[in-house]
């Protein structure tokens, strides 16, 4: 797989791997980013590198090859694309000259932290799970993602996520706002339908994954918006609990849904450059 990397900041030591959510891509990290690296120097830490590579079929990263991708299933589900997309993201550490990271990942991103928990303990420093979950589709929720990866190829369009760019009466005052809702207008629209559907088969094929909370052992981070109707407080708080050997924080962002680093950057920025400063520590 060929993955692209963005570079927000060049630090030393450990860096720091921002991990995206679905329909979007690395840009949802933009302010987040920048807010790390200018908390990082006002906390006194040495600078920090921050990536933040996209997945395969995002922004501009091109959609995996069949022998990339593995096997699929029957239903259409990939059954080994996130494994092999975590293979890819360790791989794309070693090119830029480090053996391990704090990886950060939000929604379909913690999918993918914790998949390279479960195959690459040892590139692991620190994790910081987001608006996520550990457990697999249920069969009613994979069946909708692989609708949606059908219609995404056969219109050729991505209609069928924008949703996610439209406010809910549940949402936090900042998703409903008309600056958020163009802002992930934009993003949604410049994706590939292509690389959307391929997103939704990987995930759809992807493990039950709770039986790695607890081998995480390093310093970790556990986020997330009191209003996320998919990754709750309720739901999450259960996962920082699973996770007995790590040195582990739980955070609740208020007023925030599902996209915590998009609608609330500073807090989870602070939450973050106080992961780094726990990691520093622990080395």
């Amino acid at each position: 797989m060929n993955i692209l990397n963005t570079v927000y900041a060049q630090g030393e030591g450990i860096p720091l791997i921002l991990l995206h959510a679905f329909p979007v891509d690395h840009r949802m990290w933009d302010e987040c980013a920048r807010l790390i690296t200018a908390k990082a120097e006002e906390s006194g830490l040495a600078p920090v590198s921050v990536y933040a590579p996209d997945m395969p079929g995002a922004g501009e990263c091109p959609v995996p090859d069949e022998a990339s991708t593995g096997a699929r299933a029957d239903d259409g589900a990939y059954t080994e694309a996130l494994d092999n997309m975590a293979h890819a993201f360790v791989d794309l550490l070693h090119q830029l000259g480090h053996r391990q990271a704090i990886w950060v990942g939000l929604s379909m991103g913690g999918y993918l932290a914790l998949a390279i928990q479960r195959l690459h303990p040892e590139a692991v420093a620190g994790m910081a799970l987001c608006d996520t979950k550990a457990d697999a589709d249920s069969p009613e929720s994979m069946r909708h993602r692989l609708q949606i990866a059908e219609e995404c190829e056969a219109s050729d369009g991505v209609e069928a996520v924008m949703g996610f760019a439209q406010p809910h009466e549940q949402d936090s005052d900042i998703k409903k706002s008309q600056r958020i809702v163009d802002l992930f207008t934009q993003w949604i629209r410049s994706q590939s339908p292509q690389g959307v559907a391929w997103r939704e088969r990987m995930a759809a094929g992807r493990c039950d994954q709770n039986d790695q909370l607890a081998t995480i052992t390093t310093p970790a981070l556990v986020l997330s918006g009191d209003l996320d109707p998919s990754s709750p407080p309720a739901s999450m708080r259960p996962m920082a609990d699973a996770m007995t050997k790590a040195d582990v924080r739980f955070v609740e962002v208020g007023n925030s849904g599902h996209f915590s680093a998009v609608e609330h950057p500073e807090s989870v920025a602070n939450a973050l450059v106080n992961l780094v400063e726990r990691v520093r520590t622990a080395q």
